[in-house]
């Protein structure tokens, strides 16, 4: 895979990725303010935007196991690191969001 395309692909990991943060950290608002159906939207808009970087991410991986040669680049990993972070976010505040709905 050339250098461009990979890091196109990075570039739209992190375009989602980064929207679907923007997006939990607006439902920790929403926690906050009690407004606890507001997050769980929130919480499901970030997860159609990682659902987005993760496609991105799939088609990579499939032109791997298909014997496509890709050389890493650093672009690529600051991508999944943003991925996983944000998953790991989304699924901290989605738990989050479980309490704040039980302590009301």
């Amino acid at each position: 895979m050339p250098s461009e395309e990979l890091q196109q692909v990075a570039f739209e990991i992190i375009l989602h990725s980064g929207s679907a943060r923007t997006k939990v950290h607006e439902a920790f608002g929403a926690m906050r303010q009690g407004e606890t159906t507001k997050a769980d939207e929130l919480l499901e808009d970030a997860n159609q935007e990682l659902l987005l970087a993760h496609k991105s991410q799939t088609t990579l991986l499939q032109e791997y196991a298909g014997g496509e040669k890709i050389d890493m680049e650093i672009i690529m990993v600051h991508a999944q690191d943003h991925l996983m972070t944000t998953m790991t976010l989304r699924e901290v505040a989605i738990e989050m969001n479980y309490l704040y709905q039980r302590s009301a």
